[in-house]
């Protein structure tokens, strides 16, 4: 993939707002069941935004909502500023969105395919359409594959279609519904690029991902859902810095290192070949010296932050497949 700019906004775009998704109170029912329970979402304008929960959590039909293509059973949505569905024509030619794979006609090729996308956008200038093409193509690089058959396509190439028929214009906000699906690792890696590109050029990112370590890597925000409701959201760096660090000791002498953490009020635990504890607010040269001074082989001694898989499971209780 390349450094390819985007170009500036349309005039019609509508106006900035702090938050570039918000929902009040956002709730989808089917029968008795709340699938989305009182979903009070921020996305600060600018930021990438993961957003995660277990199956069946309501992402998905979150999305649906967000993009007007299901109608909530009570609550609001607003897009760049805007309420949809009330504003919805003059909002989403400003959104891109890949949700659940591209729908293509598959006797046709990558860029035929594109092509047609393009002549029913709302700017149908056929003079630039070979330009537009052709960019979109090079950012998810599928330029090579443009004249396959989307039949022959993998998934992962599929995926990148989807991703370039989102962004054969200028977008201030891209909702992705696991943009990842299928890729190999350096198809990933593209794609975090190119998301990473996206956001410095000062387009939203709503990421929805299976992926916590490649979120981890590239997202500023995050939220994350359980049985329809959210648990928490905001800053990834706030979330870290504001949970509880880990002492992990590596030592031939479990029981004494144990013993010894035990006599200052934690909680060892020991595995194999370490022993660890929640450090909450005890310094870790004081720690290294208390277990030296009391004889313990220290072969090796850090203090970590929890993981983003971490923090999910504590919020959950359950394991990091998030891939709905």
């Amino acid at each position: 993939m390349t450094d390819l700019a985007l170009r500036p906004a349309p005039a019609s775009a509508p106006p900035t707002s702090a938050f570039a998704i918000r929902t009040n109170a956002l709730t989808k029912r089917f029968g008795d069941v709340a699938v989305v329970d009182q979903l009070d979402l921020e996305v600060p304008t600018g930021s990438v935004f993961g957003f995660l929960g277990p199956n069946g959590s309501g992402k998905t039909t979150t999305i649906r909502m967000l993009l007007g293509l299901i109608a909530p059973s009570a609550g609001t949505v607003e897009l760049l500023g805007r309420p949809i569905p009330q504003a919805a024509r003059e909002v989403l030619p400003a959104v891109g969105a890949l949700v659940e794979g591209p729908a293509c006609y598959p006797w046709l090729t990558g860029r035929q395919n594109l092509e047609r996308m393009d002549a029913v956008g709302p700017e149908r200038d056929r003079s630039t359409r070979h330009a537009r093409v052709d960019e979109a193509l090079e950012r998810v690089g599928l330029s090579a594959a443009a004249s396959k058959k989307y039949r022959a396509y993998s998934l992962g190439m599929r995926q990148r279609l989807g991703l370039a028929v989102a962004l054969l214009r200028p977008r201030r906000l891209l909702i992705l519904d696991e943009p990842t699906n299928g890729m190999d690792p350096q198809g990933t890696r593209e794609i975090r690029h190119l998301i990473r590109e996206l956001a410095a050029d000062g387009t939203t990112v709503f990421l929805s991902s299976h992926l916590l370590a490649e979120i981890e890597q590239v997202c500023t925000h995050v939220a994350v859902m359980n049985l329809g409701r959210l648990l928490t959201q905001g800053s990834l760096a706030a979330m870290q810095q504001n949970s509880t660090p880990r002492l992990r000791i590596d030592t031939p002498d479990l029981r004494l290192a144990a013993d010894t953490l035990a006599t200052i009020g934690l909680e060892p635990i020991t595995g194999p070949s370490t022993v660890s504890a929640d450090v909450m607010r005890a310094e870790p040269h004081e720690l290294c010296r208390m277990l030296v001074d009391a004889g313990v082989r220290v072969n090796g001694f850090a203090v970590e932050r929890p993981s983003l898989e971490d923090m999910f499971v504590a919020l959950t209780g359950e394991g990091f497949d998030v891939a709905r």
